[in-house]
């Protein structure tokens, strides 16, 4: 009875956990979608603590308490502009579990196999009628963990099974966790309160790809050693590997794909969650992992189409990319202060606005959307220019627009408005760098040749609102703020905002 429970409590976990990810892919179900996962995780939570096999409970809901408490504190003080970031470091905590849950695995595995020894049994025997035969005394068996009796019922199939499972959990971990940290650098900066810089290009060693293709030969083998009884040692070498695979692979990605970056990771977390699941026996944790690695996966897939990268060279490390010298940029950068902006504004018919990182970084959006309003009052057509993905994730866009209270039909998507550009009086960048770099057109050999761009530059004037000349994520120099209709109004989003709003008439 109490495990039937058990069983019906994850299937409505199970069910919860879908509808969470479904209702996510949209701006007006997001809310309702956030509040299915916490239930889901609730229900989860408590039917594992006090389901069948349990053990420790009081333990397992001190660590709980404390672990949502610095949750908390992480949900409340993080930007929203640093989310991609927290989720990156938050990956990685699921692969590190994935390695001890693994390595957990394996030592119980010779703990179990040396009990068998003392009492001149051996483990995962099976008698005539296909049975287990456990043969241990039943207090020695009663005195072992619920993980540990588990083991000691399986078969020596099921022992091979577990050791190729936990092999699986141990290698996605480590490849997820240090790949998850060098991506959190990345994307942090300088921020990252990391003892070491993260540039956020492309970097490989030398030897580029033939590393990883080495590390991943030498995990195989170490598979087939491990599994062939040479020891634990095996299992540390081949961590080792992944943790060096994860780190290259994240390492040769440049910032512009850390979308896609980050998108993976979350995949690779699901299927270390999955491998955990099967080592442990529980059915939520494979059903759960297998759902977040899947849709994962699929989104990344996707954000590779609509970014027009190639999904095996993301996930490879950047396998097959450009490698010939970058076109060096030419002209000059000039500035213009806030009367400037506000004259050609005031001149203007149609303006288009497009919010990047530098907006959600300064929290600009309401002044945005106070400009957007005058604006409009004035007659003027106004629009905002949003990328399919990289203008969406750092700070999610659409979602600080809507809570300034932008109208969302004005809100269009990158090819709803590439189009206008050539009859739009004024653009206005706020913050943006790599989704209007026309060098992903223009230059075969940028590392974000042939990524779809908003291609702001057709516009009669354009305006950036940058804190300074820094490059973006891809770094890379940005050709859009050398040409002869752009001018630089350089300082902070919400300052300059603020203090181009009363010269509007």
């Amino acid at each position: 009875m109490e495990n039937a429970f058990t069983i019906a409590a994850y299937v409505v976990a199970a069910i919860l956990f879908i509808l969470s990810l479904g209702g996510l892919s949209g701006q007006e179900s997001a809310k309702r979608a956030v509040w299915y996962g916490i239930v889901g995780m609730a229900i989860a939570v408590i039917a594992t603590m006090f389901g069948p096999g349990s053990g420790l409970w009081l333990a397992s809901l001190v660590l709980i308490a404390g672990g949502a408490a610095v949750g908390y504190q992480l949900a409340t003080k993080v930007e929203m502009t640093q989310m991609p970031e927290l989720v990156a470091i938050m990956h990685s905590l699921v692969g590190l579990a994935a390695v001890f849950v693994g390595f957990n695995a394996d030592l119980m595995i010779n703990y179990i196999g040396g009990i068998y020894e003392a009492e001149g049994l051996v483990m995962g025997a099976v008698d005539a009628g296909g049975v287990t035969a456990i043969g241990l005394p039943k207090e020695v068996y009663e005195g072992l963990s619920s993980f540990g009796q588990l083991i000691a019922k399986k078969s020596s199939v099921e022992i091979g099974i577990l050791r190729v499972e936990l092999v699986l959990g141990i290698w996605i971990g480590a490849v997820t966790f240090t790949g998850s940290v060098i991506a959190y650098a990345k994307l942090a900066g300088s921020s990252s309160k990391l003892p070491f810089d993260i540039d956020t290009s492309a970097k490989k060693l030398p030897g580029g790809h033939l590393l990883n293709a080495g590390a991943a030969a030498l995990s195989v083998i170490l598979l087939i050693m491990y599994l062939g009884g040479s020891g634990s040692w095996a299992l540390v070498l081949l961590t080792l590997a992944g943790l060096f695979i994860g780190y290259h692979l994240i390492m040769g990605i440049g910032g512009a794909d850390m979308p896609v970056v980050v998108s993976m990771l979350n995949s690779y977390s699901g299927w270390a969650a999955a491998a955990i699941g099967f080592s442990l026996g529980n059915d939520l944790l494979i059903v759960v992992g297998a759902l977040v690695g899947s849709s994962g996966a699929i989104l990344s897939y996707i954000m590779c189409k609509a970014m027009n990268r190639s999904f095996v060279s993301v996930i490879l490390g950047g396998f097959g990319g450009p490698a010939g010298e970058q076109m060096a940029v030419e002209g000059e950068q000039i500035a213009i202060e806030a009367d400037g902006v506000a004259t050609a504004l005031n001149e203007a018919d149609s303006v288009v606005i497009i919010p990047g990182y530098g907006m959600a970084v300064a929290q600009a959006q309401q002044g945005v959307a106070e400009l957007t309003r005058k604006l409009r009052a004035a007659g003027k057509t106004v629009r905002f220019a949003i990328h399919p993905v990289a203008g969406r994730l750092p700070g999610h866009m659409n979602v600080l627009l809507a809570e300034a209270k932008v109208p969302y039909d004005i809100v269009l998507e990158m090819d709803e408005i590439n189009d206008d550009f050539p009859d739009t009086d004024v653009a206005i960048v706020i913050g943006s760098n790599d989704i209007v770099n026309p060098a992903a057109q223009d230059d075969p050999n940028s590392p974000i040749a042939g990524m779809p761009v908003l291609e702001c530059w057709k516009a009669k004037q354009v305006f950036v609102s940058k804190r300074g000349q820094g490059t973006g994520y891809s770094g890379i120099e940005n050709p859009l703020f050398f040409k002869d209709n752009t001018r630089m109004f350089y300082g902070d989003a919400k300052a300059s905002i603020d203090k181009l709003l009363p010269m509007i008439d």
